[in-house]
């Protein structure tokens, strides 16, 4: 027999002590620092708030996006079954268009990934949405080009694509991006991120409400 804790609620509360007792949250306003314990939970890696980049009122405005009703756009299915509709306000719809039809053939035609073809379907629905990308870093390349074209911006954007090619690129580009549209945005620098952080990134905001 092997010794391990196997008590649900036990095993939650030591998991939230031992993240909290590793995290540096010193410098976050409050619900930064809430949002911060809730990623480090989900990827288990305390180093990632030196990273983490908040634009300003983000929080704020994602959970009041949220509590009005806002859609959810997800880059996959990941982050879409991610997140817990119990959690949500006013059960928001949670959309993943990837799967929808003509997006791969958009893809192939345009020279580009699926994700990003996806993200073109976005656009009657994207103003006042709350955005959660955690795979692809051309969807969050795309997302920056159609709101450059002129489409509305979402109320908020969590970003956490994740890989070697393009995650760290198209998150410095959506940083200067939004400060430049005042777009507010949540966003983990560097190669980091995602599925489970974006989801778990929406799931706080929702349960913040």
């Amino acid at each position: 027999m092997f010794d391990y804790i196997r008590d649900p609620a036990e095993i939650h509360k030591r998991s939230f002590e031992t993240v909290r007792a590793e995290t540096d949250v010193s410098g976050l306003s409050a619900d930064e620092a809430a949002l911060t314990v809730r990623l480090v939970h989900a990827c288990g890696m305390p180093d990632i708030v030196r990273n983490l980049v908040f634009g300003p009122g983000a929080l704020k405005v994602g959970r009041a996006a949220l509590g009005e009703g806002a859609a959810i756009l997800t880059d996959v299915e990941m982050v879409r079954h991610g997140i817990i509709r119990a959690r949500l306000p006013a059960d928001n719809p949670v959309l993943c268009m990837l799967h929808d039809a003509g997006v791969k053939e958009r893809a192939a035609e345009q020279g580009t990934t699926r994700s990003a073809a996806a993200v073109d379907l976005w656009r009657e629905g994207l103003e006042g949405s709350v955005v959660a990308i955690g795979n692809a870093p051309t969807a969050l390349f795309r997302l920056l080009e159609i709101i450059g074209d002129g489409v509305a911006p979402p109320a908020m954007i969590a970003a956490f694509p994740v890989g070697f090619v393009g995650a760290a690129e198209s998150k410095e580009a959506l940083i200067d991006f939004a400060a430049a549209k005042a777009i507010p945005f949540v966003t983990l620098k560097g190669r980091w991120g995602g599925s489970a952080l974006a989801a778990a990134c929406v799931n706080a905001m929702g349960e913040s409400e």
